[in-house]
């Protein structure tokens, strides 16, 4: 008996130690992964045995294709439905600077979206205001709704939404409704079925239809979509739940940015949403209804105060409507190399001559993208980055991996406060005080180069000068990091940044 269990336990072993061999081994034949994510993977795999490589294959792994028959060359082209606006609905760049110029062309060379001109657009940073226009526009709907979500809480808030829809679905308006299956956990058959009943098409976005898909927890839609009868569409980073309205005592109050879409603006969201509609149920949206001629809005002073309301902390909140805008839609996903955002986020700071302003959920840059901001600072652009300074989340990890790129960021004159105040959760991007993004993208490794990701990018000086405003408001509830602090450092922290760097492109 002895020599056999001896025998069992060495093969349990060897079998162990293939298992690992054959991990690694997939580890550096994956194709486009960058070194620091393969090292990381790697060290998981053999310092942490078992469930290291189930890690490794429910998240290290990029199953999530797109497919492909002979309708997907249409669903590619976003451009196809920018045939159908007229001249004076796409943005005329003939006035703009050259490197304005370069970053729509960029832009368009990644996503095959052109500069949309005339749009209107409101930057909402109040998530009560944000999703009572949400919901006033669902109420107006006639024709179609079209929602997708990372995160949709079955609590109160999500509810009532869901109670919304279901009243319009019952009034004849065709509503769609496509949720990520892993962040939104909470939605069960219960909160499902009334919404099946009323004749509401419910899908997840993964699982898919094939094994592979239902296998893959990596691979997350993290966009945020709402798109009414195709004229009205909202994008950004607010989920839908109480936490996202400050309604959790333990989560406290909640920073978010969103915006408001008209114009033609929002046909290039509606392409994104019928991307990922076709990718989950393999049903093409093509009818003209959801692409219809969208009104254009010339410019004009604003029509909403810059300050509406005043959150508990006492800090104005500079949501703020912009007429005559250009825009364009930004989305990329892992099926797409090189990745949108991460070239979108490292050719903005590239270009950058002034400033750069940035404000993120999480901040875990890859190494490319803080050697951008180093080099903007070095080269004299002032660059600011206001990154949470805790989390609602058990995982702290994403904290320390983040502060470890402080040093050498303050070394090089960036500029860093932590926000205190509450959760911050915004993710915007602005430039110059001319370009700016908003959207569901973090500056981290998992929403640039892992996550299908969408957002806005918005010309001009009137929504960058929102953006800073808004910026210098929030710093209000934050603290400056200093290089004092940092040299003060206690060497436990430092160990426990330096060990979460390590693992930084997979968290």
């Amino acid at each position: 008996m002895g020599v056999t269990q001896t025998l069992l336990t060495g093969l349990g072993l060897l079998l162990a130690h293939g298992v690992e061999v054959a991990l690694i081994l997939g580890v550096l034949f994956s194709r486009g992964r960058n070194p620091q994510s393969s090292i990381a993977w790697m060290l998981t795999i053999v310092f942490v045995p078992y469930l290291g490589a189930i890690l490794f294959l429910l998240f290290g792994v990029n199953r999530v294709q797109r497919r492909r028959d002979e309708r997907t060359t249409a669903l590619g082209a976003v451009a196809d439905d920018d045939r159908r606006l007229s001249p004076e609905q796409i943005a005329e760049t003939s006035t703009w600077t050259e490197r304005g110029r370069r970053a729509a062309a960029a832009i368009e060379t990644l996503c095959r979206t052109r500069p949309t001109g005339r749009n209107r657009v409101e930057i909402l940073h109040n998530t009560h205001r944000t999703l009572g226009l949400i919901e006033q526009a669902i109420g107006q709907a006639r024709h179609h709704i079209h929602v997708e979500y990372y995160i949709w809480e079955a609590d109160e808030t999500g509810r009532r939404v869901r109670d919304l829809l279901i009243e319009r679905a019952r009034s004849g308006v065709q509503v769609r409704f496509l949720y990520d299956s892993i962040g939104s956990l909470s939605l069960k058959s219960k909160f499902l079925r009334p919404m099946w009943e009323a004749g509401i098409e419910v899908r997840t976005f993964l699982p898919g239809q094939t094994f592979r898909e239902r296998w893959s927890l990596n691979n997350r839609t993290h966009r945020k979509i709402v798109v009414v009868d195709g004229t009205v569409g909202f994008t950004g980073g607010m989920n839908i739940g109480d936490e996202y309205l400050g309604l959790i005592k333990k989560i406290g109050r909640w920073r978010d940015t969103h915006l408001r879409l008209e114009g033609p603006v929002v046909l290039q969201l509606q392409q994104v949403f019928r991307e990922d509609w076709y990718f989950a149920t393999g049903s093409d949206l093509t009818q003209a209804a959801y692409f219809p001629t969208p009104p254009t809005f010339a410019a004009e002073a604003a029509a909403v105060p810059e300050e509406v309301t005043r959150p508990r902390t006492g800090e104005a909140l500079c949501d703020s409507e912009h007429r005559g805008v250009a825009a364009q839609i930004v989305a990329g996903g892992p099926n797409m190399d090189p990745s949108p955002f991460h070239q979108v986020f490292f050719s903005a700071i590239n270009e950058a001559e002034r400033c750069v302003y940035l404000t993120t959920g999480y901040f875990i840059p890859t190494d490319s993208l803080a050697m951008a901001l180093a080099a903007a600072a070095i080269r004299g652009v002032r660059v600011h980055l206001l990154v949470p300074g805790r989390t609602p989340h058990l995982l702290k990890s994403t904290i320390w991996a983040g502060r470890s790129y402080y040093d050498k960021l303050l070394a090089a004159g960036c500029e860093i406060a932590e926000y205190e105040a509450g959760t911050m959760h915004a993710k915007t991007l602005m430039v110059d005080d001319l370009w700016s993004l908003v959207g569901s993208a973090n500056f981290d490794a998992r929403s640039a180069l892992l996550n299908f990701e969408v957002g806005c990018v918005l010309y001009g000086t009137g929504p960058a000068a929102n953006l800073r405003r808004q910026f210098e408001l929030d710093l209000r509830g934050a603290s400056p990091v200093t290089q004092t602090e940092r040299e003060h450092l206690r060497p436990r922290h430092r160990i426990a940044e330096n060990f979460s760097r390590l693992f930084a492109p997979i968290l």
